[in-house]
């Protein structure tokens, strides 16, 4: 079966629940790759009519919610403890630095920690459970948790749409053979990037001038 035409097969409600499912559990505490299923869901909405962009929205959006508050609840309920397992076991994203940079930002900003967090993958992953272990009043958690999930979600799903819908036309106007010069142009950049920044990280660095005394 060619990709296309199983792409077409896949059921819309399992596209919905894949969706809320993993963004739920992110949002709940569990390292998930959120963002790239609702990017890759968003595409696939642009290209297959059966999958509806504006109920993969909501139902990213309550994944979203939901999940937050759930992870909210836990953390309130486990506290610290909570964290020290959480770091043992997933010290890449749990472990006590990520953990303290986190903190800062929700001592600092608040609620509004919990809305941009939503954007950003480590505070998306810590928002709930760390609000709930750090007793932010629910109400404001709640709040600001809406609000990101509508905007964070919502937004993600209507730009990758329209970005796919005016891909989709701009290769029907051009040939596949501009598509793979541009891709190849853009690998040969990325590797030239690379290369330059290894080269920089190998060059010793300039010694420190000596100081000169008050006899020279």
């Amino acid at each position: 079966m060619h990709v296309q035409e199983w792409l077409d097969s896949v059921p819309a409600v399992a596209v919905y629940a894949v969706v809320a499912l993993v963004i739920g559990v992110e949002s709940l505490g569990i390292p998930l790759p959120g963002e790239i299923v609702l990017v890759s869901a968003a595409l696939m909405s642009s290209q297959h009519s059966h999958i509806d962009p504006l109920i993969l929205g909501v139902c990213a959006t309550a994944g979203a919610v939901i999940g937050d508050s759930i992870g909210y609840a836990i953390g309130r309920k486990g506290g610290r403890p909570l964290l020290a397992w959480l770091g043992r076991k997933f010290p890449r994203h749990f472990g006590e630095a990520h953990v303290a940079t986190a903190e800062r930002s929700f001592q600092k900003w608040g609620m509004w920690a919990v809305f941009f967090g939503r954007f950003i993958a480590l505070l998306r992953i810590f928002a709930g459970p760390l609000a709930g272990v750090l007793h932010m009043p629910y109400w404001k958690f709640l709040i600001a948790n809406v609000l990101g999930g509508i905007c964070w979600a919502g937004g993600t799903t209507a730009a990758v749409y329209y970005v796919g819908v005016v891909a989709e036309g701009w290769l029907k106007k051009f040939s596949y053979v501009g598509l793979a010069a541009a891709v190849l142009l853009g690998l040969a950049t990325m590797l030239v990037v690379k290369r330059r920044a290894k080269k920089a990280r190998r060059e010793p660095s300039q010694p420190a001038a000596e100081p000169v005394r008050a006899g020279d």
